[in-house]
C-alpha cells in the first residue's frame, strides 16, 4: 500500500471496475430488497442534499446486499417540465429565436438533444458518490415504456370519471403562462400596503354610526373591478342590520350585495372584506360556498381585459351577471396589473373613495421558475378527484402497511390527506407527456392512448377533424407512478413480482404531499396483490432533513451558501468557488456580498476530502428527520479518520503478509488482547446493525468510529507490539490471525458507509485472512456471534483503566512518555492482584513501568502522585521524577498567562458598547474563550495544588 492515502488515486478506477463487472446489478437470489431513487430532475446537478440523501439510499443498498438480499437500487431522471423548458427557451433567445418560431415539433426535438448531450451531469456525479444503482434498469419519465404507463393511467381513470376538465382557480404564472403546483410557489416578504377604500351604500341605508359607505380593506386594488360581493362577519354587530342590502361598486356602477361568512376576520381592518371569487383562493372558496358568480378581469399575462369573463359558481360560462355583460371600462384596459393598481387607487382618491393607505408587510407568492408574481387565475384544467384515492392511501398509513422514519411525519401526512383538493395535472407547457385528449370542431373531448383508439371508441370516420389538447401534465403525475411504471408497468413483468412493493423510500419532508402520497395513491389505485388487495409503493418512508450552511441557514444561490458536494471531494481553489457561487447573478452588489462572504468562509478554499470523507459525514450528520447544519471541521475529521484506517491497514500488512497468520493449521495462543478485540467488534456489529436497521445512521457512524479510531486503532494496534515482537509463535500467529480477521471485517462492516477506501484495502487483506472472492461489496455482512470471551473483556476493560490512570498522571505532572515509572499498588483485591500479575507485561509495556509492587492498606507509600481504579489505589512516587520547584514556577507562568486573557476577554465582554454592536456569533465566540480559558485556569491549578502537596 502507498504511505500516504490518495482518495484521487483509487475512486474512479474502482467505480468503473465494479460497474463494468455488473455487481451493481440484482443477484437474482435471496428476498428482494428494492429503493426507488427520487428522480432527480434532468437539467440539474446535484447539491448537498442529493449527496445526503444518495449516501443513505447506498448504504442501505450495499448493505442489504451483502447480507444477502436480491437487491435493486433503481435508478432514473425526470424530465422536469417547467425546468427544462426554461433551459432550451434562454439557449433559444441567446440565438434571438422563441419556440413559436421554432414550432411546437421542432422545439420538442431540440428538448431532447439538450437531452441527450448535457442529461448526463447529475449520472456522472452519482458514479462520483459511488452509488451502486442498476445503470442498465436506468429510466426516464418521457422514456416510451414509463410514457405508456402515463397515458393508461389517464386513460383508466377518465374512464372511471376521476380524471375530469373544468374551470377552476389556479396558481398561475403570467410570465411562463402555465398553471405551477404549490411547490413551485415561493413565498417572499415584501414591504407593500394595505389600501382602504370606501364603497358606497345602496338604497340610501346607513352604517351605525351614520356612514353611507362600508370601508373595505385590501392589498389588491386592482381585483376589485372583479368584486362580486363585500363580506362580514355573522356576529359583527356592527353590520348585521346590512346583511343582505347592496353597495354601489366604485368605478364600474354595479351594484353587489352584502354577505355574512364566519371565514372573516372581525379585528382585521374595519371587518369589511371585498370578496373577488376569479382571483383570491379564500375567496374562492366563500363563492363556492354562498352559489356566488365569478367575474374574471385579468388574462392570462395578468393584464386587464376589455371584456371580463363572466362564470357560475360551478365555473360555466355566462352571457351576463345580473344584467351586467362584463364590458370593463376603457381606461383600465390592456394596463399591466400593477400598473391598474397605481391608476384605480388614483381614481379612488379623485373620488373621494381613498379612505387611508398603511404600510404593510405581507408574503408574496413569485414562481419559483418564471420569478414573477404568481396570480390566481381562472382557467380550463384538467383535474383528478382525489378524495377517493386518498381514502384507501390514508388508511395504509393508519394500519401500519406503510411507515414513516420518524413517525412524526404521518401527521403531515394525515392533515394534508383529510383535507385534500382535487388535483390540477394539466400545463400549459410543451415539453412533457401530452395529454391523451382530442376535440372536434364543436369542442367536444374524446381521451383515449392514440388518436386511432379514440375514432375507433367513439366511432368517428376520418371526416371529423380532431385535434389534440395542447397541454402537458404536471411532472408530479408521470412521477407518482414511478415506482411501478419504471418496473414495467402495465405488463406483469417478472421485475414487477420481483420488487414491488419496493422497501424504503428515502425523500424530503417538503415532498411528503406532492409526491409521497400520489405515489401512494395511484399505487394502490392501479396494483393489487394476488388477492386483490391494493399494493403499497413501498413499505418505509424515511425523512431527511435539510442540508443547512453552517449558520443553519437554507442553502440558496441569492446567499451564495451552496455547496457543491463534488467540491467536498475534489477541493476548490477560493477564486474558483467565488466564480462558481456568482456565476448568473449579474447584481453586482449581490456578487461581491457573496464573494466576501465566501472569502471569510473559506479563506483558503476547499481542501479535497475524498467521497469515502464526505460519505460518512452525511451518515454522521443524519440525526432522524432533522435538519443538518453542515460542518467543514467534521468533514476534516472524518477524512483523518480516513488516513487512520488507512495507517492502521499498512500497520497490520507490514506485519502480517509473508508470515504465518494462521492458514497453515499451525498451533495458535490468542492473547488476551486478541480475545478482547474479538469481543468488542462482536459488539460492534450487533450494534451497528441495530443502528442501520432503525435508520439511525448517525448512530451508526458513531458506533464505528468509535471502535475504529479508539478500540482498534488506539488500543488494540499498540497492545498487539509486546506480542509481535516479544511472543512466542503460537502467540505471534495467533495475533496476527486476530489482526487480519478483524481488519478484513470492519472493512466489510464500514464498506456500505465507505466503499472506496475499504475495497481498496480489503484487495490485500482478504487474502491473508483466507477469505477469497472478487470484491468486498459481494462479501456476506458481519454477522454478531454469541460471546467467546467475555472475561477477556472485563479484564483488559480494567487494564486499560490502569494505563490511563498512568498515562494521566505522565500528562498532569510533564513526564516524558520515555520514562520509565515505578508503580505502587495499594488495596488491590485478589481479582486486583491476580489481573496485575497475570498481564503484568502487557501493562509494564503500554504504561512504560520500570516495576511493579504491592502494598496493604496499612503500608504508607512515599510522597507519589496517585490514581483510583475502582478502590485500588496507584501510586507513582516522584523522587527523582520531576524538579517541583521547577514545575511549580511552570505552571504558575502558565496560570499568570491565562489570568491575562481572563482578564481582556472579560473587559470585553463587560464593555455594553461592544455586546450591543457586535454581531451575535462574534459575541459567542467570545464567551467561548472565556470558558475555556476558566476551564485551562481551574486545569492548572489542580496540577499545581497536587504537585505542591507532594
Amino acid at each position: 500500500m502507498d504511505k500516504t492515502y490518495s482518495p484521487q488515486a483509487i475512486e474512479q478506477s474502482w467505480y468503473e471496475h465494479w460497474e463494468q463487472a455488473g455487481y451493481f446489478k440484482p443477484s437474482g437470489s435471496g428476498d428482494s430488497y428494492c429503493i426507488m431513487i427520487p428522480p432527480p430532475n434532468v437539467t440539474g446537478s446535484l447539491h448537498m442534499g442529493h449527496a445526503f440523501q444518495h449516501t443513505i439510499m447506498d448504504t442501505l443498498t450495499r448493505y442489504k446486499r451483502m447480507d444477502g438480499f436480491n437487491t435493486l437500487w433503481q435508478v432514473g431522471s425526470d424530465h422536469a417540465g417547467i425546468a427544462t423548458q426554461m433551459v432550451v427557451e434562454r439557449q433559444l433567445a441567446a440565438q434571438g429565436k422563441t419556440r413559436q418560431e421554432l414550432g411546437r415539433d421542432a422545439f420538442i426535438e431540440k428538448v431532447w438533444d439538450w437531452k441527450a448531450h448535457s442529461g448526463g451531469t447529475i449520472t456522472s456525479q452519482m458514479r462520483r458518490l459511488g452509488d451502486s444503482v442498476d445503470w442498465d434498469r436506468e429510466r426516464f419519465t418521457m422514456d416510451e415504456g414509463l410514457s405508456a404507463a402515463v397515458k393508461e393511467v389517464f386513460v383508466r381513470l377518465y374512464q372511471e370519471d376521476l380524471i375530469y376538465r373544468g374551470k377552476r382557480l389556479v396558481n398561475w404564472d403570467p410570465k411562463l403562462k402555465t398553471a405551477i403546483s404549490d411547490l413551485e410557489v415561493e413565498n417572499k416578504e415584501q414591504q407593500g400596503s394595505i389600501w382602504h377604500l370606501r364603497y358606497p351604500l345602496a338604497d340610501g341605508i346607513k352604517t351605525a354610526d351614520g356612514k353611507d359607505y362600508l370601508v373595505v380593506a385590501t392589498t389588491r386594488p386592482e381585483t376589485m373591478l372583479g368584486d362580486v360581493c363585500v363580506a362580514v362577519h355573522p356576529d359583527d354587530e356592527r353590520y348585521t342590520h346590512l346583511v343582505g342590502k347592496f353597495i354601489e361598486l366604485p368605478l364600474v356602477n354595479r351594484r353587489i350585495p352584502i354577505i355574512a361568512d364566519h371565514y372573516v376576520d372581525q379585528e382585521f381592518g374595519t371587518g369589511c372584506v371585498k370578496i373577488t371569487p376569479a382571483h383570491d383562493f379564500n375567496d374562492y372558496d366563500i363563492g363556492r360556498r354562498h352559489h356566488l358568480p365569478m367575474i374574471a378581469v385579468l388574462d392570462d399575462d395578468a393584464h386587464v381585459r376589455a371584456r371580463a369573463g363572466l362564470y357560475t359558481t360551478t365555473g360555466e360560462a355566462r352571457d351576463d351577471i345580473d344584467g351586467f355583460d362584463g364590458k370593463l371600462p376603457d381606461q383600465y384596459a390592456g394596463l399591466e396589473r400593477f400598473a391598474a393598481r397605481k391608476q384605480i387607487v388614483a381614481d379612488f382618491e379623485a373620488l373621494g373613495l381613498l379612505d387611508k393607505v398603511e404600510k404593510h408587510t405581507n408574503k408574496v407568492p413569485y414562481g419559483d421558475r418564471g420569478g414573477v408574481p404568481i396570480e390566481p387565475h381562472l382557467t380550463d384544467q384538467w383535474y383528478v378527484r382525489v378524495a377517493p384515492l386518498a381514502e384507501v392511501a390514508t388508511k395504509a398509513v393508519e394500519d401500519g402497511e406503510i411507515e414513516f422514519v420518524p413517525k412524526q411525519y404521518e401527521n403531515m401526512y394525515f392533515a394534508w390527506m383529510r383535507d385534500i383538493q382535487d388535483w390540477c395535472i394539466s400545463r400549459q407547457l410543451w415539453w412533457g407527456h401530452r395529454i391523451p385528449a382530442w376535440y372536434d370542431e364543436q369542442g367536444n373531448v374524446y381521451v383515449g392512448r392514440d388518436e386511432d383508439e379514440v375514432r375507433q371508441q367513439y366511432q368517428l370516420d376520418s371526416s371529423i377533424a380532431l385535434s389534440q389538447d395542447d397541454d402537458v401534465l404536471d411532472t408530479w403525475f408521470s412521477s407518482a407512478l414511478w415506482t411501478f411504471s419504471t418496473l414495467g408497468w402495465p405488463e406483469s413483468t417478472d421485475d414487477l413480482k420481483t420488487f414491488h412493493p419496493t422497501d424504503v423510500l428515502v425523500t424530503g419532508f417538503d415532498i411528503i404531499f406532492f409526491w409521497v402520497a400520489r405515489m401512494i395513491m395511484m399505487t394502490m389505485h392501479f396494483l393489487k396483490d394476488e388477492n386483490g388487495k391494493p399494493q403499497v409503493p413501498f413499505k418505509t418512508v424515511y425523512v431527511t432533513g435539510l442540508i443547512r450552511d453552517e449558520e443553519g441557514q437554507k442553502m440558496s444561490k441569492s446567499k451564495g451558501n451552496v455547496l457543491d458536494p463534488l467540491d467536498m471531494i475534489d477541493g476548490i481553489e477560493l477564486q474558483n468557488l467565488i466564480e462558481k457561487r456568482t456565476a448568473n447573478m449579474m447584481q453586482p452588489q449581490l456578487e461581491a456580498k457573496i464573494a466576501k462572504r465566501t472569502q471569510q468562509q473559506f479563506p483558503e478554499g476547499i481542501a479535497s476530502h475524498g467521497t469515502d470523507a464526505l460519505r460518512f459525514t452525511l451518515a454522521a450528520l443524519a440525526s432522524t428527520g432533522r435538519d443538518i447544519n453542515w460542518d467543514m471541521k467534521r468533514l476534516e475529521g472524518y477524512r483523518n479518520f480516513c488516513n487512520k484506517l488507512w495507517n492502521a491497514s499498512r500497520y497490520v500488512l507490514m506485519n502480517t503478509e509473508n508470515e504465518d497468520c494462521g492458514q497453515t493449521g499451525a498451533v495458535i495462543e490468542l492473547s488476551l488482547a486478541d480475545q478482547w478485540i474479538i469481543e468488542q467488534f462482536n459488539t460492534t456489529v450487533a450494534d451497528f446493525r441495530h443502528a442501520l436497521d432503525h435508520y439511525r445512521f448517525d448512530q451508526a457512524a458513531t458506533i464505528a468510529y468509535e471502535f475504529t479510531w479508539n478500540q482498534f486503532c488506539d488500543w488494540y494496534l499498540e497492545l498487539t507490539k509486546p506480542v509481535l515482537f516479544n511472543g512466542t509463535d503460537e502467540q505471534k500467529r495467533g495475533t496476527r490471525k486476530t489482526l487480519v480477521q478483524i481488519l478484513e471485517q470492519l472493512l466489510r462492516l464500514l464498506h456500505p458507509l465507505m466503499p472506496f477506501i475499504t475495497e481498496e484495502i480489503w484487495q490485500r487483506v482478504a487474502p491473508l485472512a483466507d477469505v477469497s472472492g472478487q470484491t468486498i461489496m459481494l462479501q456476506p455482512y458481519p454477522q454478531a456471534k454469541a460471546a467467546q470471551f467475555s472475561h477477556a473483556r472485563d479484564d483488559m476493560e480494567w487494564l486499560k483503566q490502569v494505563i490511563v490512570a498512568i498515562r494521566n498522571i505522565r500528562g498532569e505532572m510533564n513526564i516524558s512518555p520515555s520514562k520509565p515509572l515505578p508503580l505502587i499498588i495499594r488495596n488491590a483485591d485478589e481479582l486486583a492482584q491476580q489481573r496485575l500479575t497475570q498481564h503484568q507485561s502487557l501493562l509494564t509495556a503500554l504504561a512504560k513501568l520500570e516495576s511493579v509492587d504491592f502494598i496493604s492498606l496499612q503500608d504508607e507509600p512515599p510522597a507519589s502522585a496517585t490514581a483510583l481504579v475502582g478502590r485500588v489505589e496507584l501510586h507513582i512516587p516522584m523522587a527523582g521524577l520531576i524538579d517541583k520547584d521547577a514545575e511549580l514556577a511552570r505552571l504558575q507562568k502558565a496560570i499568570e498567562r491565562v489570568d491575562k486573557e481572563l482578564l481582556q476577554v472579560g473587559r470585553k465582554l463587560e464593555n455594553e458598547n461592544f455586546v450591543a454592536k457586535a454581531p451575535a456569533e462574534v459575541i459567542e465566540k467570545e464567551r467561548q474563550k472565556l470558558a475555556e480559558a476558566e476551564e485551562t485556569k481551574a486545569q492548572l491549578q489542580q496540577q499545581y495544588d497536587k504537585i505542591a502537596a507532594l
